[in-house]
């Protein structure tokens, strides 16, 4: 399953260590990454993507959530579909 992934929170060293380090110990896969340092604040969108096989998503979506907690940014993951379905209306 596709997803959007995105972090954000105050530039520091490590952040993208860690989102890519838990996504490939979760094999979870990055197909495509933009991210940016904007006045001292850190942006980074991924569209990945999620084994149906492996984790439940929803555990996944609050395991990302806590290791944002102690990475100091914030980050999100919501399913692609969500995105597809907003586009639509």
């Amino acid at each position: 399953m596709k997803a959007i992934l995105t972090t954000v929170g105050e530039d520091q060293v490590g952040i993208i260590a860690g989102v890519s380090q838990y996504l490939a110990e979760n094999k979870v896969n990055i197909l495509d990454l933009s991210q940016t340092i904007m006045d001292g604040y850190f942006t980074m969108m991924m569209m990945v993507d999620v084994p149906e096989n492996e984790k439940e998503f929803g555990v996944l979506a609050q395991e990302l959530a806590d290791l944002g907690q102690k990475l100091g940014v914030e980050i999100r993951i919501r399913n692609e579909e969500i995105y597809r379905a907003m586009h639509h209306l």
